[in-house]
């Protein structure tokens, strides 16, 4: 499609006598097009310039402004060195001509023309810097370096920062660059000498870039981006800039490089190290103090570039001023650095988009992320006009009646209705961004009583709040604080409540800030640490899983154990080195255990459901971490030899209930297959093999790392006990199963379930436990044995009022009885419930047999799992406050505690009795 074809409007022309020379320059050119040129040499002359010197040109580039882009891209790219100053300077020219008259005539939109541009300046930084690398290369200044490596510019690459980064690069923009290179291509001195050889380039190709010359320039250049522009050089090591930014990288800078690209040399390099950043830039918490640090930013600017004060048009400021561009950049920005390091998706260098992703992704309402996007394109409409009206890198409103006569000509408009939009669009920007970074002032505090005030002063002396920044937040924070106390039914007790959550919080500076920018997280803490002390102190412990309260989802419908062990899975093989997908599970499973555990507290669940989720991240996370756990003692011994290993869950585990302070019951099985020893740089016997990689599984789940400590693990339910190998081969185990077990082994088998390992031996050792379980037995001694259990049970742990699971009656009273229902029954199911179930189908339970059973357990793991998540320890009502109480007492629909505990006495003896008739009816046929 033609120029002429697409052109939707055009400038009014300014100077007739500029228009009619350019129209002269090129008389071949019909009316509408002819109009589009007049009109823009007659407003700016900088543009006059252009179409006067590049006539020519022009007249076959307008027949197809993409083909003529491309073609000025390929010659520049084959120029030789001693044309390079003077080629680059030409396709400026003709590019920024070309862009600016594509522009006016709306022939492209926005992105087009910045994208032509941005185009321009990575290709011709590129072609500076080869040449003036090569140069080094070919003198033997770059070591070991050699013609084969001039394309990628010997190791040394350019990253392209702000607008040029993102793609969007103004008619009269600076580029930012930050030149770097590969020290690993270079040993001892090698590397020294390079380094002297990539800063010789860098000088000379940032002026061939820069430099002023008779045909003009092609960019300015700024190197003031890269760390430390003061000390370091224009070129530096890529591992000297990851210390800098790991040590000492600020918030702007982090910032910064969500706009980063490699635009030039070695693009692989440049690729590894923006990877290696990563982590700097996108934290893996929610980062809510980037908000207070990016207002300290914006103020900082306003001061130093006297730009604070009512809008004024006059010389106002469109980038950095009120309602300005760079206020647009902020509110995106930051919200990408709070949550990109959870969500991939918003990591984007451009604004609109970032803008339309933060809206799909509910960090922005809808309708303002579509209105500043909007209000964003039409800024930079009219920063570029400024800088067509005579090539000059500003940002700043005309302040002579002549001049916006010019700008509004170029805009197609009046005055009076440029100066209009251009006013409301920067009171709709600033209305819209500024209560995000200063929101207007707190409430003063509420009046304290003197034993509640003496609370509150103690805890400037906490760790939380030993760092200004801290204090500083938290001194805001703290009035909205105290005033939603002060609304609960009991606010002393509240206070004191918060007062050792504060005490036991480590640092404060993150989850103060999370809270300033999410007041409604303020109930949520309130309420956990009203309730339940034990989730509060797992909450100071571990702050960051409020993230995935902000992050979404929280509240979505439970995903299941499948889900969940292949989003983990995921997320492990993501986070790189070993060392690394320790810790993320850790994480992951941190924020998915606090969710249960809140759904919990706040009766979105029952304690059953708690109890099938908590099992399902525990079950899900030692899925996730089997993988990793082999391959790492793979790369030492060698893969696993014959079928490999599988884990069995026991006990709660392999029944699929958990409580919030369970540990994992686990039996480790392998199949070697007749295969005697591994084969890697240091090989095992099989049996060693299996047994050092159980004990590294074991580590990965318990071992103390920066993220805590997974699961506790019990292995004593394994053939032989404590006796036995950590890992039994599948061959002894059935061996053992079938000749040697005690009843209460095939009882505790009843709740194998298979949670890890390799899938076809998964498969064949629950085939075998459930044929186990469906042979022969002798009912009499299971009866036996199974009433020799209780008695040693009742004596070793009687139990007390408040005690749901030792004792009579109840809960481990009542699995003993369900295990020997399953067994008796044949019946390989795992859960509580469908072994009593199995029992009432073969009769060997009665219907009200099964029915107290069922709804006794039912009573006694709520208060067991509400023990485990109040307190983490055993239920202690006078323990668990006000809060605590009225929890029990809501989730058991009792009238009082006191009518809960005479329930759960009655129904404990009720159970004790009916488990003691059971076990002592005559036996089935007998």
């Amino acid at each position: 499609m033609t120029f002429e074809s697409r052109i939707t409007r055009s400038p009014r022309a300014y100077d007739p006598e500029r228009g009619a020379e350019a129209r002269m320059a090129l008389p071949e050119l019909s009316g509408a097009v002819a109009e589009v040129i007049e009109g823009a040499a007659g407003s700016a002359p900088y543009l006059h310039g252009l179409i006067l010197k590049e006539a020519d040109w022009l007249a076959g580039a307008l027949d197809d402004p993409e083909a003529a882009l491309t073609a000025e891209i390929t010659r520049i790219e084959a120029l030789p060195f001693d044309q390079i100053n003077g080629g680059l300077r030409q396709a400026k020219r003709r590019v920024a001509l070309l862009s600016a008259l594509c522009d006016l005539g709306g022939v492209w939109g926005l992105f087009e023309v910045t994208g032509a541009l941005s185009l321009l300046a990575d290709r011709a930084t590129h072609v500076a810097i080869r040449a003036h690398v090569a140069r080094e290369i070919t003198r033997g200044k770059i070591p070991g370096q050699t013609e084969d490596d001039i394309e990628s510019c010997g190791g040394m690459f350019a990253l392209a920062m702000g607008k040029h980064g993102a793609g969007e690069l103004n008619y009269s923009s600076d580029i930012d660059l930050i030149c770097l290179f590969d020290e690993s291509r270079f040993d001892g001195v090698d590397q020294m000498e390079a380094r002297a050889g990539f800063i010789r380039a860098t000088r000379k190709a940032m002026a061939s870039l820069s430099d002023l010359t008779g045909e003009g320039y092609v960019f300015r250049t700024d190197l003031r981006l890269r760390p430390d522009p003061s000390v370091t050089p224009v070129c530096f090591a890529m591992e000297a800039a990851e210390r800098y930014y790991e040590s000492v990288g600020r918030t702007w800078e982090r910032a910064a490089y969500i706009k980063a690209r490699t635009c030039a040399g070695d693009m692989a390099a440049g690729a590894r190290f923006l990877k290696d950043l990563t982590p700097f830039v996108w934290r893996k918490h929610l980062d809510f103090n980037a908000i207070r640090e990016t207002h300290d930013m914006r103020l900082k600017i306003r001061a130093h570039k006297g730009l604070g004060g009512a809008l004024c048009l006059e010389g106002h400021n469109m980038k950095l001023g009120y309602g300005g561009i760079r206020e647009i950049e902020f509110f995106a920005q930051t919200r990408q650095l709070i949550a990109g390091g959870r969500d991939p998706d918003l990591r984007l260098r451009e604004t609109v988009p970032a803008l339309k992703v933060l809206a799909e992704k509910g960090w922005v309402e809808a309708e303002v992320a579509a209105t500043l996007g909007t209000d964003y394109m039409a800024h930079r409409e009219v920063e570029h006009r400024l800088q067509m009206l005579r090539d000059q890198q500003t940002h700043s409103l005309p302040t002579a009646p002549e001049e916006f006569d010019r700008l509004a000509a170029l805009m197609g408009t009046t005055v009076p209705e440029m100066r209009a939009e251009i006013a409301e669009r920067c009171e709709r920007v600033n209305a819209l961004t500024e209560d995000f970074f200063a929101p207007g002032e707190a409430a003063p505090a509420p009046e304290l009583t003197s034993e509640e005030a003496e609370i509150a002063a103690r805890w400037s002396t906490y760790p939380c709040l030993r760092t200004p920044r801290a204090q500083e937040i938290f001194t805001r924070l703290k009035p909205e604080l105290l005033h939603r106390i002060q609304n609960l039914d009991k606010p002393s007790e509240a206070l004191t409540h918060l007062d050792g959550f504060l005490k036991g919080l480590p640092s404060g500076v993150q989850l103060f800030a999370l809270f300033e920018a999410n007041p409604q997280l303020i109930d949520l803490i309130l309420d956990i640490v009203s309730t339940a002390p034990h989730l509060a102190r797992y909450l100071s412990r571990n702050a960051s899983v409020l993230d995935a309260v902000i992050g979404g989802g929280f509240f979505a419908p439970w995903p299941g154990r499948e889900t969940l062990a292949e989003e983990l899975a995921a997320h492990l093989e993501a986070s790189g080195d070993y060392e690394r997908q320790l810790d993320a599970c850790r994480r992951w499973a941190k924020e998915w255990h606090f969710r249960v555990g809140v759904h919990q507290l706040r009766d979105l669940i029952t304690a059953d459901q708690a109890g099938a989720q908590y099992c399902d991240v525990a079950a899900a996370c030692v899925a996730a971490l089997y993988p990793p756990v082999v391959a790492e003692f793979s790369r030492k011994h060698g893969t696993p030899p014959g079928r490999g290993a599988m884990v069995l869950g026991m006990g709660s585990l392999g029944a699929g209930r958990l409580t919030a302070a369970s540990d994992l019951d686990m039996i480790v099985i392998y199949d070697a297959g007749g295969v005697e020893a591994s084969e890697g740089r240091k090989p095992l016997p099989s049996r060693t093999y299996y047994a050092r990689l159980t004990q590294a599984l074991i580590t990965a789940i318990t071992a103390q790392t920066a993220e805590g400590r997974l699961y506790e693990v019990d292995m004593r339910l394994r053939p032989s006990g404590k006796q036995g190998p950590v890992a039994t081969s599948f061959e002894s185990f059935m061996s053992y199963q079938m000749k040697e077990a005690w009843v209460w082994e095939h009882l505790a088998l009843t709740r194998g379930h298979p949670i890890a390992g390799d899938p076809d031996l998964c498969r064949a050792v629950d085939d075998f436990r459930s044929d186990l379980i469906a042979g022969p037995k002798d009912e009499s001694r299971i009866r036996q044995e199974t009433r020799e259990m209780r008695a040693r049970l009742a004596e070793a742990k009687p139990g007390s009022d408040w005690d749901p699971k030792n004792g009579p009656g109840r809960m481990m009273d009542i699995e003993l009885l369900a295990e020997s229902a399953a067994l008796l029954a044949g019946s390989a199911e795992q859960d509580i419930y469908a072994q009593l179930g199995a029992g009432r189908a073969t009769e060997w339970l009665s219907g009200d047999d099964y029915a107290l059973l069922v709804e006794t357990y039912r009573l006694m793991w709520r208060l067991q799992s509400a023990a485990r998540l109040l307190t983490g320890e055993k239920l202690d009502p006078e323990a668990i406050g006000a809060g605590g109480r009225e929890f029990l007492r809501r989730s058991n629909g009792a009238v009082s505690m006191e009518a809960l505990s005479e329930e759960l006495r009655s129904r404990s003896e009720a159970a004790a009795r009916a488990i003691a008739e059971i076990l002592a009816r005559p036996v089935s046929g007998g």
